[in-house]
């Protein structure tokens, strides 16, 4: 069951993206537009990973890439990531954006941002597609860049709101990076 749910787990949140989009209205209505586009962020990264993990896409553009061929990540360290941590981390930006101070939504801006610089860098240098490219250009760039602005304007993004944000952004794609590195070495060196 639990490989089923690490292999299938995009196809859920794609619909869960779509319905919190189509039920905003009716709960950000009150909200204050720095809150609303803090929230946004996690039904649009939702609707990103459906481009970047249906049918593996990732894991095998990774494993071909990063992994030089070697399973160096698999479905289950990317169901850990997406989930607790992309999901997690957002609904975690947002709480704390919406009852502690709205500098704490830099959190999940920042980790959007990020993942966007992530796809859009390598892609330009490659010069080729990678899963979650045409996403990342058309909905995290222009997000972010919203978000960011948004934010700033209410006073409450201080110097250390946008370190924390950018920090962990930065902090979480570094871990699954050495993660795949690190794996692909040791798998290397027991083939060798």
């Amino acid at each position: 069951m639990l490989d089923r749910l690490y292999r299938q787990w995009t196809y859920g949140g794609f619909l869960a993206g779509i319905l919190l989009l189509v039920l905003t209205p009716v709960f950000a209505a009150s909200w204050p537009v720095a809150l609303l586009a803090v929230f946004l962020h996690l039904p649009a990264y939702m609707l990103h990973q459906y481009e970047e993990h249906d049918a593996n896409r990732f894991v095998d553009y990774m494993n071909r890439t990063v992994g030089q061929g070697v399973e160096a990540l698999t479905p289950p360290v990317v169901f850990l990531v997406n989930i607790p941590g992309v999901w997690g981390i957002n609904a975690l930006s947002i709480w704390l954006a919406a009852t502690v101070s709205l500098g704490y939504g830099l959190i999940g801006i920042y980790l959007t941002l990020v993942n966007a610089l992530v796809h859009i860098g390598p892609s330009v240098r490659l010069r080729s597609y990678n899963p979650g490219l045409a996403t990342a250009i058309v909905l995290f760039l222009p997000l972010s860049v919203w978000s960011l602005i948004a934010l700033q304007a209410t006073g409450e993004a201080s110097v250390w709101h946008h370190a924390l944000g950018l920090g962990a952004a930065l902090l979480i794609h570094a871990v699954l990076m050495l993660h795949v590195v690190s794996r692909r070495r040791r798998l290397q060196m027991r083939t060798t």
